[in-house]
Order: structure tokens, then C-alpha cells, then sequence
């Protein structure tokens, strides 16, 4: 009875965020990709959201409630064969840039915030794209595209606002970001400047109301392009207690905290829907919702009833919640299987501007026809990743190319591939459990009774048919050697164009202690190098480093009180 009550109230919360949604108008007949209605080219709105897996949204039959999600989804298209990349930074790399990570250096991991590393200057980027072509661009909420140095910030890379953090994570309400327990500083960054001022208001509203400022600041009549990167719901598990009262009975205490940050972003996109409507710009947008990976168990999330989670190319790492909701669709309340990528987005946005002259140098593929009309789908292919540096150095390959591999591919190698209907995983793929949710209590018992795959010694290939198993429990890599022989050789052939892996150390330069104590570019900073000459340069950044070295010894400090503090993840 309490759950149906509970079930009523958040369908009542919905309407009335949304209200009239279903009232909107229809679109021109005449609307398709590269065209435009009457009224100009449409605005567009991006929606990224943090971890969310595949379980956590209403209508995959979550136990969270997601009712202005849900509905804007039902108004729309939505997509059922949609991927992004296992980890935050390669999924956000493939939207600004449409191209596979093999193609930009940034295959390994994420860019972490003492990384000298960011996207190429030299690839284009959807906002600076969408600037030329006549789009003012905001963005607001979590970059984690790297920060080094000045031309590699939002502002720097096409945005001409931005609100938000630059690492990957960090309080949800105090801004603090740490990388490991020796580096951590304040990030919240009004463009160039820290935000401190707005310390102590929680990050999900926060954002909204700046979209809700920004929307209501335009002007209709000129292209708006709007990324909202929610850094919910990833850790810390935080959320204002209203949020998390409405949980109460769940006994799971992540996946309750968890369920709570996802209410408060469900209501949130609902107001920046009903602003758009209130501020006339709904009837010529195009909205578009994303996961930006699998989620984590272990930490709140479900993408039951896929395999795996984050950081895996199993299903449940890289299949994503996504939908387009807008009043130009041509057909709504569709469900769409085409195989779609998240590096398709950048065509497909630009076509959709009139601005996609060329596929010229992209990966990514123009699917508007296919989500609009329900057209064939040019993408028949995806390649999820291959990561060099994820080989062990000095590991024998003889087995992982002779045999696994039939010579062809050196299955040592972790990398994985959808063509058609198959799939192929090589290499370390990460956990493969089939976690259902809200079975991880907490303490010590938490991994009892999960239900666990098979480890192989030495087995480094695995395919699957994920048309007909789409939660890979039946691996097919030895009674279908011709289709393994087959994604091998795309493997290599892909591998062929790959550009060399960019993984450089950690600069200690980039503490936030030697910035004010703020997470910021360290490098290519007006006056570096100073007018006095290279030798004042030098003697300044020794005398940098000397600093650094007293921070080391702070960390011992800061390693043990984190270690007294990692049972405090809920606020």
C-alpha cells in the first residue's frame, strides 16, 4: 500500500513539472537533418548524466522513480540499442569531438586532474563547430576533459559560458575535489574564476538553476546549444535530506542515497523542460538525455538484468539509458533499436544546424533520419576501444596471438568491438557479474550469494550474438571461430589508424596548493615564464617543486584521516 501511495505522489510530482508536455505542437512535415523549420534552426539541449545504469531509470522497471524522465522518454524516441564508453572521460570525448578514442591519443583511461593531458587542439570540437555556424553555446556541470592549460577549458574549447567542475568528482556541496589523498583544492569554476561564493549549494540544483537563468536570458531567435553535465548520480552519495526521506524504506543504504540523487536530477530536467516551454524555445528544440557509462554496483547503481557494470566493456558498462524528446520528431512515443553510439551525436547535432558539410575524419554517423523516422540506421558497427597500454609489459603472448588470437590479433590486448549482430571482448574486460539490485545490504556480507561468472585461466576472447543473448551468458568464442577470426581482423585493421596512446605522469605542478587552492591550468599561464628570463623561470619552478615536496609529507596526515573518513561517503 506504502509503495503505491509513494508510486501516486511521484506521478503527481511529474504532471505538474511537465505539465502540458503531451500538448505539444506538431512539427513541420518539412523538418529533416540539415533542414530546419520555418522558425530557424532548432536549439539544442544535451543532457549528460553520471552513472547512471541501465536499471535506474522508471521505464527499465527500476525501484527509483523517475517520473518527468519517464514521460519525456514516452513523448519520444526511446533508444534501445544505444552505447557509450565504460568510464566518464571517453564518453565525453566521443560527444565533443565524434571520434573514437583510438583516433584522439585518450584510449586508456580518464584524464585525471594532475594529467598534462586534454582533448587535441587540433580536432574540432561540437561547440566551436556550432559557434561558426551562428550557436551561442553554454555548458554547465562536470567538464573532465582536462584542464592544463587555459585553451583546454570549456571557454577555451568552444563554450562561451560555462558554470561547472573540471575533475571527475568531488563534494556534492562543498566543491572540494581530491585526486588520491596528497592533492586536493576547490572546484567550481564560474568561467575563469572560482566560484567560491556558491560553495554550499548542492550541485544538481545548482546547475539547473543556472540552465533555468540561461534559457530564460536568450534570445529565441538565435540557435541555442546547452550541455548540462550532471556529476550526479556519482559519488560522494549526497543529497538534501527531502530528497532521501522519500526512501525510507529501502534498506539498502547506497542504493537508497543513490535513488535520492536521481528523484532530485528527475525533478531537475523536469523544470528545464517546463522553462524551455515557459520561455517559448520548446517548440523548436531538440532534447537529448544520456547516461555517460554504466553504473556501479557497489555504489548505488543497477544495470540489471546486463552483465557487468562501470568501467567494463561487459553490456552492463557501456549499454546506456538514452532518448530524444523533442516536438520535431516525426514519429513519438517510438522505441528504436538502431545501433547508435555516443560519437554519433556530433553528426548528427551538426546535421541537424545545417553545419555538417563532411564525415570527413568522423566516426560518428548522422542518425537523425534513423530516431525520426524510423529510416535504417548507417551505423552497423561500433568500436568500443582497443587500449595498448592495458597490456601487462613482459606478459606472454605467445598463447593470446598464436592461438587466441589465430595470429591475427594479440588478444592480450584489451579491446572490444559490436558489429551486427555480434559482439567480441579481448583481453582484461573487467568484472562480469550479474549484480540484481538492492542486494548488497552493506557490511562485511555484502558480496554473499552474487551470482558469479566462471573464471578461465588463460582465456582472453570472448564473443557474443547480443541480438538473441543480450545479457551475455552464453559465450560463443569457441563454436564460432569464423565470426572470432572475422572482429579480429577489424580489430587490427582498426588498430591501423589508431594514433599513439597519450598517457603521461601526473605533474606535481598541478597541485592546488601551488594555485590558491583551486583545481586550475597549471601550464602555458601568462607570464610563466616572466620577463626576467630562463633563468628566473627555472629558479621559480624549482622553488615550486621544494613546496611540493613539503605537500608530500602532508599526505601521510591526509592519507590517515581519509582512511577514518571512507565510512563517511553519506551526508
Amino acid at each position: 500500500m506504502r509503495k503505491a501511495v509513494f508510486s501516486a505522489v511521484f506521478l503527481l510530482i511529474g504532471a505538474s513539472l511537465l505539465g502540458g508536455l503531451c500538448e505539444a505542437e506538431s512539427p513541420d512535415d518539412g523538418f529533416r537533418s540539415g533542414g530546419v523549420r520555418g522558425s530557424g534552426p532548432p536549439h539544442l539541449i544535451f543532457i549528460m548524466v553520471d552513472d547512471q545504469g541501465y536499471g535506474d531509470i522508471g521505464y527499465h522497471g527500476s525501484d527509483i522513480h523517475t517520473p518527468a524522465l519517464d514521460q519525456l522518454a514516452e513523448e519520444g524516441v526511446k533508444l534501445e540499442n544505444y552505447y557509450v564508453q565504460p568510464i566518464c572521460s571517453p564518453s565525453r570525448s566521443q560527444l565533443m569531438t565524434g571520434r573514437y578514442q583510438i583516433h584522439t591519443g585518450l584510449q586508456h583511461s580518464i584524464i585525471r586532474p594532475r594529467q598534462p593531458l586534454c582533448l587535441p587542439p587540433d580536432t574540432p570540437t561540437l561547440p566551436e563547430r556550432l559557434a561558426e555556424a551562428g550557436y551561442a553555446t553554454h555548458m554547465v556541470g562536470k567538464w573532465h576533459l582536462g584542464f592544463c592549460r587555459p585553451g583546454c577549458l570549456p571557454t577555451g574549447r568552444g563554450f562561451q559560458s560555462f558554470l561547472g567542475t573540471l575533475t571527475g568528482s568531488g563534494d556534492h556541496f562543498s566543491y572540494r575535489s581530491c585526486d588520491g589523498a596528497e592533492a586536493c583544492g576547490f572546484d567550481l569554476h564560474d568561467g575563469h574564476r572560482p566560484a567560491w561564493e556558491m560553495a554550499g549549494n548542492y550541485s544538481t540544483l545548482l546547475y539547473v538553476e543556472r540552465v533555468k537563468q540561461i534559457l530564460r536570458n536568450h534570445d529565441p531567435s538565435e540557435p541555442l546549444f546547452l550541455y548540462l553535465s550532471l556529476q550526479a548520480v556519482h559519488t560522494p552519495l549526497q543529497v538534501p535530506d527531502h530528497f532521501l526521506h522519500r526512501y525510507s524504506s529501502l534498506d539498502n543504504r547506497p542504493r537508497r542515497h543513490f535513488a535520492a540523487m536521481l528523484s532530485c536530477l528527475d525533478q531537475g530536467v523536469g523544470e528545464v523542460v517546463q522553462e524551455l516551454r515557459t520561455t517559448g524555445l520548446y517548440r523548436n528544440s531538440v532534447l537529448i538525455y544520456s547516461s555517460d557509462n554504466g553504473g556501479q554496483p557497489l555504489s548505488g547503481g543497477s544495470n540489471w538484468p546486463l552483465r557487468g557494470g562501470k568501467g567494463t566493456y561487459w553490456e552492463g558498462g557501456v549499454r546506456a539509458v538514452g532518448f530524444v524528446h523533442s516536438p520535431l520528431l516525426k514519429r513519438k512515443g517510438a522505441v528504436s533499436r538502431a545501433l547508435i553510439h555516443i560519437s554519433d551525436w556530433y553528426p548528427t547535432l551538426l546535421g541537424l544546424a545545417g553545419a555538417l558539410s563532411s564525415h570527413r575524419g568522423l566516426d560518428g554517423h548522422d542518425v537523425w533520419s534513423a530516431i525520426s523516422e524510423g529510416l535504417p540506421c548507417p551505423r552497423t558497427e561500433i568500436l568500443f576501444n582497443i587500449d595498448p597500454v592495458s597490456r601487462r609489459p613482459g606478459e606472454p603472448d605467445d598463447r593470446a596471438l598464436a592461438l587466441n588470437g589465430f595470429g591475427i590479433w594479440d588478444t592480450a590486448v584489451r579491446a572490444a568491438i559490436r558489429a551486427g549482430d555480434w559482439k567480441l571482448l579481448t583481453g582484461i574486460v573487467g568484472d562480469g557479474d550479474w549484480i540484481p539490485p538492492q542486494t548488497l545490504p552493506g557490511g562485511p556480507e555484502r558480496l554473499q550469494g552474487l551470482e558469479k561468472r566462471h573464471y578461465q585461466r588463460g582465456k582472453s576472447v570472448w564473443l557474443f550474438n547480443i541480438t538473441a543473448d543480450p545479457y551475455e551468458r552464453s559465450d560463443l568464442a569457441e563454436v564460432r571461430p569464423a565470426v572470432v577470426k572475422h572482429l579480429l581482423t577489424r580489430l587490427a585493421e582498426y588498430n591501423q589508424t589508431a594514433v599513439e596512446a597519450r598517457n603521461p605522469p601526473d605533474d606535481p605542478m598541478a597541485d592546488p596548493e601551488l594555485h590558491g587552492g583551486v583545481w586550475s591550468p597549471w601550464l602555458g599561464l601568462e607570464g610563466e615564464e616572466g620577463d626576467s628570463g630562463e633563468e628566473d623561470g627555472v629558479l621559480r619552478r624549482k622553488t615550486k617543486m621544494r613546496h611540493c615536496r613539503v605537500c608530500k609529507l602532508k599526505a601521510l596526515f591526509k592519507k590517515v584521516g581519509s582512511r577514518l573518513q571512507r565510512n563517511a561517503l553519506f551526508f
